[in-house]
């Protein structure tokens, strides 16, 4: 059952109640009324009957007749008053007044009128019972209609309850079978909701572990680097000035020019090393100007060490002007994407495109290799296509939106979109848990 048939169900009972009260009322005041003018018809028997027998007390029987809508005296008595009903007097609705009539019945000579006070107040009385038919079936109406609503709208409580558990942390949102069909309907979405929250915070989850293996991961590497690499030279520099200090006076113009050679050679490859480590950590040319060249740079170098693979890259000389955010968040999501393609697809092919669309920037990089696994997603599986949502999340961060789908003959293709506008209020993301 709906909400709606339980509502109408519930007032038409009610105002089926209603209207069987106001009809046994109005049975109950009908007969009250028939009897009323019965005895009134009786009495005015009697008093004409009295009047034709010439009967003694014609005065005293008239006094104790109840009669209706007449008024009867004999020629003893005063003529009545004949002053109009006042709640009709101030409304202007008083009757006509009518001359009495005077009728010889046997001996005895009655003056008859016609007398409205007596239909007057019967209609002033069918007038208050009305009313208060009226108004207990207006309090009636209002009382079950608050009751049918509060309890119609009790499930309410329960679904602000199961919200607050979500808004809460709590998994199980712990709703109860509802019998209305609207109610139903909403605790199902209310469930759907609460498995979309804990997807996402189970993502969420993985990628920040994944963001803290790579960070540990980028740290071993440069510490590996630094020491193995740097640490190298700077000791070859160490032994050769050393070597200088102890025997300058002694060592021929040939040596130490040699001496400054090794040098030279050291500094040049701890520079090298130093270029090669901060490019890593973020290339250098990060704006609109420069990322086209930067990106070139970066498809040059995977082409050079993966020749199996052909990268064709399309990227205007000019691009609109673009914060380093949004420069930053396009170089680290084809950086990724690239990385992906090389180590987990088994593609021959990789196109990356960047241009202008509309007020913003289109990013795409399809390749013709495997694809997404059966079953992983948009969002990758959390292995090794777990940086989808690292991408995912990167193109957030500047406001725009990255959807991975299958390419019209096989493979992946990713299409980021980067609004200019919402990204120049994004802050700067560090490169720091990028490379896969």
């Amino acid at each position: 059952m709906d909400l709606r048939r339980r509502l109408i169900g519930s007032v038409g009972l009610l105002l089926g109640c209603l209207l069987a009260v106001t009809a046994v009322i109005q049975l109950v005041s009908l007969r009250s009324d028939i009897d009323a003018e019965v005895g009134a018809s009786a009495e005015l028997v009697s008093v004409l009957l009295a009047a034709g027998n010439a009967s003694a007390g014609m005065d005293e029987l008239l006094a104790r007749a109840k009669l209706r809508h007449l008024s009867i005296r004999t020629a003893a008595q005063p003529a009545p008053a004949d002053a109009p009903h006042p709640l009709l007097a101030r409304l202007g609705l008083g009757p006509a007044a009518r001359p009495e009539q005077a009728i010889r019945i046997g001996g005895q000579v009655l003056y008859i009128a016609p007398n409205p006070h007596s239909e007057i107040s019967e209609r002033l009385q069918d007038t208050v019972r009305i009313w208060n038919t009226l108004l207990f079936f207006f309090g009636t109406t209002l009382l079950v209609t608050w009751w049918c609503a509060d309890r119609a709208l009790a499930p309410v409580r329960e679904l602000e309850a199961s919200l607050h558990r979500l808004a809460r942390g709590e998994a199980d949102p712990a709703l109860p079978a509802f019998a209305l069909r609207e109610f139903g309907r909403v605790a199902r979405a209310i469930e759907h909701l609460a498995g979309a929250l804990a997807a996402a915070r189970a993502a969420q989850h993985g990628l920040a572990q994944r963001l803290i293996t790579v960070q540990e991961d980028e740290r071993r590497s440069l510490a590996r680097e630094l020491h193995d690499d740097m640490g190298q030279s700077l000791a070859a520099l160490n032994v050769t000035a050393a070597y200088l200090a102890r025997n300058a006076d002694r060592l021929p113009g040939t040596a130490v020019a040699e001496c400054a050679a090794d040098l030279r050679r050291d500094l040049r490859s701890c520079s090298e090393h130093l270029r090669a480590m901060l490019r890593t950590l973020r290339p250098h040319g990060l704006h609109a100007s420069g990322l086209a060249q930067t990106l070139r740079e970066l498809v040059q170098g995977w082409q050079g060490r993966h020749t199996e693979i052909a990268f064709h890259l399309d990227v205007p000389d000019a691009l609109p002007d673009i914060d380093d955010a949004t420069a930053l968040a396009v170089y680290l999501v084809v950086q990724e994407a690239v990385t992906n393609v090389v180590r987990h697809s088994g593609a021959r092919q990789c196109a990356i495109r960047l241009a202008a669309a509309g007020p913003g920037l289109l990013l795409e990089v399809a390749d013709d290799g495997r694809g997404l696994p059966a079953g992983a997603g948009s969002h990758g599986d959390g292995g090794k296509h777990g940086g989808l949502l690292g991408m995912r999340e990167r193109v957030a961060m500047v406001g725009g939106r990255l959807d991975a789908v299958p390419g019209p003959s096989g493979g992946l293709r990713l299409r980021a979109a980067f609004p200019l506008q919402a990204a120049a209020a994004a802050p700067v993301a560090t490169a720091a848990g990028v490379h896969p």
